[in-house]
């Protein structure tokens, strides 16, 4: 029977993870930091900065887009030209950071599915990509402007068109692992990758696709946008101090950090996916998307559109509050928003906060704008395949407010316990919500 025609939901798990943080070159290193609870911040380097307000960001250090892989990967089959890293030297120009780090992350998480081995028996037609950017080409934009003005038009790159669209790291992506069913890009601020890893879990279950590489990636540490956020009173002014700038839920918070990075994951129907004996990190379970429908950049009052968000993805997920042992929370470490999703959190988990741990992996990463959701999603899924809750760093003195929920926010250190189900969440200017719900893999 078509997959399409058949009424019954499809499961998805997922199979594979990538990721390009400031934390970590590479998913494994990415989770090592977050469970140690060491800070990817730092001064700016990507331009200078010494006359900005803020001169602190979360850069992805020591990257390079030519690294090669570990080994060749043959997804046109053993015959075909195979991928020995994202870009060749001919290539990597044509394209903007977001690209080179949003390749680099799907690259692995491809890689690390094992789906190459198999490519002789799967259509590439029912494999897709859902790959979200929240800002795009911000670095190129204001690099080609700047050559414009003092060059004039003969000096534009005939690739700038290529290095600034969103939906270009979709593209590329697709087109290096021959990747021919949907192709897709999400841009919702903030909220950008957990809607991608929604919209692409639901296209699996409804039979669309059975394989779909999903997640985010933003490069956006310019002048422009650093100058903007700190005209907005939204960044850390802890210059002297970035690797504890960053503290959700403390009293003493100033502010997130902006920060740059790439997640990505293999999302795949579940019945293939054990066919084939993969690797099954966890189910992604549920899915709930909302609007507050109330203001621009600030969330609803008792962050109502964001405990709708979470109310959604578990009912889709069938799962009541009190099987959830884990938030992976949205927390960027600004005044008002942290207190906010605290309430929301206590709100939605009111009998169950005892048994509950809450943490802001932000703390360490900084916020990833695009690619914050992937990151949040990344560490609950981790956690519930390593039976480790990532902490909460530079949480000192809880403000009150958030200390009179009642909440355990992990301070400080990881947590080693076990994890049934885990809920992240994450949210974005224009007062959209999604919120993901991923469980261990078990069942028939």
């Amino acid at each position: 029977m078509n997959p399409a025609s058949s009424p019954e939901r499809r499961r998805v798990v997922i199979t594979g993870m990538g990721a390009c943080t400031p934390v970590g070159l590479g998913a494994a290193a990415t989770w090592e930091a977050l469970v140690a609870g060491r800070s990817g911040l730092g001064p700016i380097t990507r331009f200078d900065a010494r006359d900005c307000p803020v001169r602190i960001a979360g850069e992805v250090r020591g990257f390079d887009p030519l690294r090669p892989l570990a080994a060749p990967l043959f997804p046109r089959g053993a015959a075909a030209e195979p991928v020995v890293a994202a870009f060749t030297a001919k290539d990597a120009k044509k394209f903007g950071r977001f690209t080179h780090l949003g390749c680099a992350a799907a690259v692995e998480a491809y890689a690390d599915s094992g789906l190459d081995a198999r490519r002789a028996e799967l259509a590439p037609e029912r494999m897709g990509v859902n790959l979200g950017v929240g800002l795009g080409g911000l670095p190129e934009i204001e690099a080609t402007h700047e050559t414009w003005r003092r060059e004039g038009y003969r000096k534009i790159s005939p690739f700038f068109i290529i290095q600034i669209a969103p939906n270009l790291l979709a593209g590329q992506v697709s087109l290096l692992l021959d990747l021919r069913g949907p192709n897709l890009a999400v841009a919702s601020a903030c909220a950008t990758s957990g809607h991608a890893l929604g919209e692409a879990a639901a296209a699996i279950a409804r039979g669309d696709a059975d394989v779909m590489l999903a997640g985010g990636a933003e490069s956006t540490i310019t002048p422009l946008a650093i100058g903007a956020f700190a005209q907005m009173r939204a960044l850390s002014k802890r210059n002297d101090d970035p690797a504890r700038a960053s503290r959700p839920y403390d009293a003493d918070r100033d502010g997130f950090v902006l920060s740059e990075g790439a997640v990505v994951f293999v999302l795949e129907e579940r019945a293939q996916a054990r066919a084939r004996g993969a690797r099954i990190y966890a189910e992604l379970r549920g899915y709930g998307a909302t609007a507050d429908a109330h203001h621009l950049s600030s969330l609803a009052p008792a962050a109502e559109g964001s405990q709708r968000s979470m109310r959604a993805a578990l009912a889709q997920a069938g799962l009541a509050p009190a099987e959830i042992d884990y938030v992976s929370a949205h927390a960027t470490s600004t005044p008002g928003g942290d207190s906010e999703e605290a309430a929301a959190i206590a709100a939605v988990f009111a009998d169950h906060r005892g048994s509950l741990n809450v943490s802001a992996v932000k703390s360490m990463t900084g916020h990833l704008l695009g690619g914050a959701g992937a990151m949040g999603a990344f560490a609950a899924v981790r956690a519930i395949h390593d039976g480790v809750v990532p902490p909460t760093i530079n949480l000192d003195t809880v403000e009150p407010a958030c200390a009179e929920l009642g909440l355990n926010l992990t301070p400080n250190a990881a947590v080693r316990r076990p994890v049934r189900a885990a809920l992240s969440n994450c949210f974005g200017f224009g007062g959209t919500n999604a919120s993901l719900v991923f469980a261990a893999d078990a069942g028939s």
